[in-house]
């Protein structure tokens, strides 16, 4: 086969180009630490990496978001645990008002003690985040949570947030709640449930309360119908044979009996009476409607009622246990935010260090398509020098192939 001459240029000037281009990238990879610097070095490879970057942006903002709710359900579990131990403080104070050896100005020094213990609860109530947001208001977050009048007639604090509870995404799958509102927190606490006496036949009724909150709230809990009003009507029958039987006038169902002696009191259901009366006296009363009431109302009830001296004898012992009650009921429901509060925390941790192997797992996946490998690209480097340098060692000597040479 004949060559021309110019194929002979041609092919050693587009070999030795060749290998200036290969020499190049490669330095080029060796410099950048990637070897793939555009999308024409590998378009699969640089479709993959597309993807794997958005999966990695992705998961930098799940970690930041898990940042921002770790944060707001510290501050949230903090403010809590600081209104528990309040409240704890007050309930030791009000056992204290109530223990018989308080003189009035004692109880009115408690009562003091209770009011900047309510004030502290109120303002704990309407925390701020660092971004200046209300953290128990709901979606109104840029509003105040409760509002305090105390010449308001009945409550005296009121909530002004809504029901709302925000929530944060922590993967593709996953969403934790961010916060409650202080409706669900403080406002959903009830009240000490209780009945009144709305009459009698032959009976006189010389008292009638609560004597043992636990036995009456299992019986109330048990027996309370909020859809049927008269299903909660309960009648006292003085019997003949020396008892005195419950019953429910809705439902006709005996609820239990137990001895009588006129003028003596007798507990029943947890309910304490001391009746006058004969066989065949009645004596009817009706389950209260259970209330709600925020655990700084509640501070609020007793500590005016302690400053004021406004109650004395059975009044003031069903106020200390109505506060009492409040208190507890109050507790037991931050606690079980507080429990909540853990779950998430301890959710938001799990995620997180799953993104976190996540991350890690991409982000290999994008090394082993984009890096470059040192040693085998300084290798490569190598042998494209010494053909650059082959190619330009042997074209002159090529080039000059010619009769021409030797022709004397």
């Amino acid at each position: 086969m004949r060559i021309s001459t110019n194929q002979i240029y041609d092919q050693n000037i587009r070999a030795i180009m060749d290998n200036q281009k290969g020499l190049a990238d490669t330095q080029e990879a060796l410099a950048t630490g990637k070897k793939l610097n555009r999308p024409s070095d590998d378009p699969v490879g640089a479709a993959k990496v597309i993807r794997i970057t958005e999966q990695l942006d992705k998961l930098t903002q799940y970690q930041r978001n898990n940042d921002l709710l770790t944060n707001a359900l510290e501050q949230q579990e903090a403010v809590l645990t600081n209104i528990n131990d309040s409240l704890n403080r007050a309930r030791t104070l009000v056992v204290q008002a109530g223990s018989g050896i308080m003189t009035d100005e004692d109880k009115r020094a408690i009562g003091v003690e209770l009011e900047q213990i309510r004030n502290e609860v109120f303002d704990l109530m309407n925390t701020q985040d660092a971004a200046g947001n209300y953290i128990f208001a709901g979606y109104q977050s840029q509003q105040q949570a409760f509002t305090f009048n105390p010449a308001a007639t009945g409550n005296a604090i009121f909530y002004t947030g809504d029901s709302g509870a925000t929530s944060v995404r922590l993967s593709d799958s996953v969403t934790v709640q961010r916060s409650s509102s202080g409706q669900e927190v403080f406002e959903n606490v009830l009240s000490r449930f209780d009945f009144t006496v709305t009459g009698s036949a032959g009976a006189t009724v010389q008292t009638a309360k609560v004597g043992e909150q636990g036995t009456f709230d299992q019986f109330y809990e048990k027996n309370y119908d909020p859809v049927t009003a008269a299903n909660n009507n309960y009648q006292l029958t003085v019997l003949g044979t020396g008892q005195v039987q419950l019953t429910n006038t809705g439902t006709g169902a005996v609820e239990g009996t137990v001895d009588f002696t006129s003028g003596e009191p007798f507990t029943i259901k947890g309910m304490a009476f001391t009746l006058d009366g004969t066989t065949g006296d009645t004596v009817n009363f009706s389950l209260d409607t259970p209330v709600k009431k925020n655990v700084a109302e509640t501070l609020n009830d007793i500590a005016n009622q302690l400053i004021n001296d406004s109650l004395s004898g059975d009044a003031l012992t069903d106020a200390l246990g109505d506060a009492l009650v409040g208190l507890d009921n109050g507790m037991e429901r931050i606690n079980l935010e507080r429990s909540s509060l853990g779950g998430r925390m301890n959710v938001a941790e799990s995620i997180y260090e799953t993104n976190l192997d996540l991350e890690i797992t991409a982000k290999d996946a994008r090394a082993q398509i984009e890096e470059t490998d040192y040693a085998e690209a300084s290798a490569e480097f190598a042998k494209q020098e010494a053909a650059l340098s082959a190619a330009l060692a042997t074209f002159p000597k090529v080039s000059n192939l010619s009769l021409f040479n030797y022709i004397s």
